[in-house]
């Protein structure tokens, strides 16, 4: 029935001419409207009770505030993915990895908000705070906070001149994050930074790094390899992994499975091409039957 028919026509010799705008399930998309708001604030509700309000200091300003944490107990998680990330169920932890001070501006991961340097220190009050306008957030974060905080943090280890493995770490959660979102061009782009920044950790930084060895770097730095397409990096690396004999065997595991990913993907490839190159000469072959030229 098209919806703009008067389904109460007939009823005009009764006294009913103006109801053709009647709709009689009105009340029902009402109620499941409010069924879908109530769900939304259920959820909210539900979330808010796995988070709790945790004391800091800031170090650069000495402002104390709550930042909003979230209770370990309610870590629930759904599935590692090959470059560590963590995919959570009822509440995304990712969400608050970062602690801001609303005072002065500063703000990083929660693991290196009190590792600050004096040097660092002027850095932030000179390059951050004159600049810094407060915001109020919310007590639940969703994604768009949460990249927005990620940035915020970045900001400050870039300007303060952190250490590459704090800068890699952050954008590798940046590019998380982007994936969550689906948006594959950002994703991309901070997924490289991440793969310069750890690039230059190995090299130039003690171990470990945010409870990674050294074999854990590498094959993390395999693995983003494999995510920006650079196969014959993410070998080299994945083979010195799988090679190293004081290397641990679930480190080994991993590598050994991402290698085989990596040369399964290139045979296929390989087998495409060839198939194109018979495929090629066939026709080639059957254009010069039919056509002889003189």
């Amino acid at each position: 029935m098209n919806e703009d028919e008067n389904i109460f026509s007939g009823l005009e010799d009764l006294g009913f001419k103006d109801v053709s705008n009647i709709k009689i399930y009105k009340k029902c998309e009402e109620k499941e409207d409010n069924k879908d708001k109530k769900s939304e604030e259920n959820l909210k509700i539900k979330e808010e009770m796995l988070l709790y309000d945790k004391k800091v200091v800031c170090p650069v300003c000495e402002n104390n505030f709550l930042a909003n944490a979230v209770k370990t107990s309610s870590y629930r998680m759904k599935k590692r993915e090959s470059d560590f990330y963590i995919k959570y169920d009822i509440i995304n932890p990712y969400f608050y990895d970062v602690w801001v001070c609303n005072v002065c501006g500063y703000a990083s991961m929660k693991s290196d908000f009190h590792k600050l340097k004096k040097f660092e220190i002027e850095s932030i009050q000179k390059n951050i705070t004159p600049k810094w306008r407060g915001k109020n957030y919310p007590k639940i974060y969703d994604i768009n906070i949460a990249i927005e905080r990620y940035k915020l943090s970045l900001l400050n280890y870039s300007v303060m001149g952190a250490k590459a493995s704090k800068k890699a770490m952050n954008c590798l959660k940046l590019s998380w994050m982007y994936r969550e979102l689906e948006d594959i061009k950002n994703e991309q782009i901070f997924r490289g930074q991440a793969l310069i920044g750890f690039k230059d950790a190995y090299l130039n930084e003690q171990l470990p790094i945010y409870g990674m060895g050294g074999f854990t770097i590498m094959y993390l730095i395999g693995e983003l390899n494999i995510r920006s397409g650079n196969d014959d990096e993410a070998l080299r690396y994945l083979g010195d992994v799988i090679t190293a004999q004081s290397a641990g065997r679930k480190i080994k595991d991993l590598a050994i499975d991402q290698r085989d990913l990596i040369k399964e993907t290139l045979n296929n490839n390989e087998d495409n091409t060839i198939k194109d190159v018979v495929e090629n000469k066939k026709k080639i072959g059957l254009f010069s039957r039919l056509f002889k030229w003189s």
